[in-house]
């Protein structure tokens, strides 16, 4: 086996210098192949508030620069024991939802073609929907935990079906997402009225809100949603605004009472030994960021996923 090559090293090249790929890792490339591909769709064409999310994987990528190589926290070296790579972008058409949809989609297909599993870094949150039909195509209908301080379950908003607040109603209905496995995690704020809540239930979402996780703690939180998940192929789909604006303001619908970043990133451990196959983290809009504050806390959310699947992998090594 050929042993990973991983980011560049800091005590030869200064963190702030060279290519801003994840983590300082190398493209994909330049590598024969990859376990782990963080891959960028700068796309916001979805959005009913605030534009600004097609800027987010560039921020974030810069904001990944301070990473380093292992994690105490999951006990891993996530680029020791996985080849990951930074594939780029996806160049979507930033006038056309439907085309863009179609776009990401066929990509995702292409980069997990030969059992590739991705971090995805948006973009809206438009864009989970292709990602959920790629992962479905390979893996079957995935359990899917959704991190958001909103339900995005709605049905359309202006006669228009593709949006970033209803890629989960349509998984349901198409059938891309196992419906006795889903959870929304950190949702609050005003809805549109009660019947939101309603439907979203019979869609058959859970529903962990961020005054719940406040109450629980992490730990408590994190036993339920793996309980609810079992041995399922589980998507993990992460809206950066899950978070309180004191910790990510940079997002495009920011809504007050949120989770802390340290509550995110020890739920997301607390999920070691799931079937993690697939992920995103998206809505950063560095625009309305300060200090990088969202753009920190959305890279080392997508290392501590890097991480989980690294921890996935060698379990699943251990199985066979």
């Amino acid at each position: 086996m050929t042993e990973p090559r991983g980011p560049v090293d800091s005590s030869r090249v200064p963190r702030f210098a060279g290519p801003a790929t994840f983590a300082r890792l190398p493209r994909l490339d330049e590598v024969s192949g990859a376990d782990v591909a963080v891959v960028g769709v700068p796309f916001d064409g979805g959005v009913s508030y605030r534009p600004g999310a097609r800027f987010g994987p560039a921020a974030v990528r810069e904001a990944s620069r301070l990473l380093r190589p292992y994690h105490p926290g999951l006990d891993v070296s996530p680029f020791a024991t996985q080849q990951v790579a930074d594939a780029g972008d996806i160049a979507v058409n930033p006038f056309d939802i439907g085309e863009a949809i179609e776009t990401i989609q066929d990509a995702a297909n292409g980069l997990q073609a030969d059992g590739t599993r991705l971090v995805t870094i948006g973009g809206d949150h438009t864009i989970a929907l292709p990602l959920l039909r790629a992962a479905a195509q390979r893996y079957g209908p995935v359990a899917v935990l959704h991190f958001d301080a909103h339900l995005d379950t709605w049905d359309t908003y202006f006669g228009a079906e593709h949006t970033h607040g209803t890629p989960f109603r349509r998984a349901v209905e198409e059938g891309v997402v196992d419906t006795s496995a889903l959870s929304h995690v950190g949702t609050r704020g005003p809805l549109y009225g009660k019947q939101d809540l309603t439907e979203d239930e019979k869609l058959g979402f859970g529903i962990v809100t961020s005054a719940d996780v406040y109450r629980r703690g992490a730990d408590e939180v994190a036993d339920q949603l793996r309980q609810r998940i079992g041995d399922r192929p589980l998507y993990i789909s992460i809206d950066i605004d899950c978070l309180d604006p004191a910790h990510a303001p940079g997002t495009g619908t920011p809504e007050a009472g949120g989770l802390t970043s340290r509550e995110l990133l020890e739920i997301l451990r607390g999920l070691a030994g799931c079937r993690l196959v697939g992920a995103d983290v998206v809505e950063v809009a560095p625009a309305y960021d300060h200090a990088e504050i969202t753009s920190v806390a959305a890279s080392h959310v997508a290392y501590d996923l890097i991480s989980l699947l690294a921890l996935q992998g060698k379990r699943e090594t251990t199985d066979e």
